[in-house]
């Protein structure tokens, strides 16, 4: 059985905090087995999501995005529609699409808070790499079952 394939979509919005994600997940996951996607910023993640779990290439989908309350928009509801059209690609590919999007309540532009979020996105992208390791074993396992 080959290894399988991962695809990694991260946001350019505080992307000094959010690329701490992929480092995370590279901890677990070799290089070599994911797929790096740079997108301008969280909204555009459930499209290409969705596209790429559709290939049928990944085994899961991670995408990590810092969205915050920059005074200008209602950011809650950015994530919301965010995480929403992520589990909504997840479902429609029936491919796992995780979510590594984070939308603090307080945060504040300065190095205490990025260091903070750096350290915490670092964490986040384990966990999503956790996840992902653990739901394509699940499902490899629900399909030797099966046949």
């Amino acid at each position: 059985m080959t290894a399988p394939r991962f695809a990694f979509i991260k946001a350019n919005w505080h992307s000094d905090i959010v690329d701490r994600a992929l480092e995370g997940f590279l901890e677990l996951i070799p290089a070599e087995q994911v797929d790096v996607f740079d997108v301008p910023g969280a909204f555009e993640m459930p499209l290409l999501a969705r596209d790429l779990a559709e290939t049928g290439i990944y085994g899961a989908v991670a995408a990590a995005a810092l969205v915050v309350d920059g005074g200008i928009y209602r950011h809650d509801f950015v994530a919301s529609a965010v995480v929403d059209g992520l589990m909504r690609a997840s479902l429609d590919s029936s491919v796992p699409v995780l979510s590594v999007s984070l939308t603090p309540h307080q945060y504040r532009d300065d190095a205490h808070h990025n260091a903070i979020y750096g350290t915490h996105f670092v964490e986040k992208g384990r966990e999503a790499a956790r996840a992902a390791l653990a739901v394509v074993e699940l499902r490899d396992s629900i399909a030797e079952r099966l046949a």
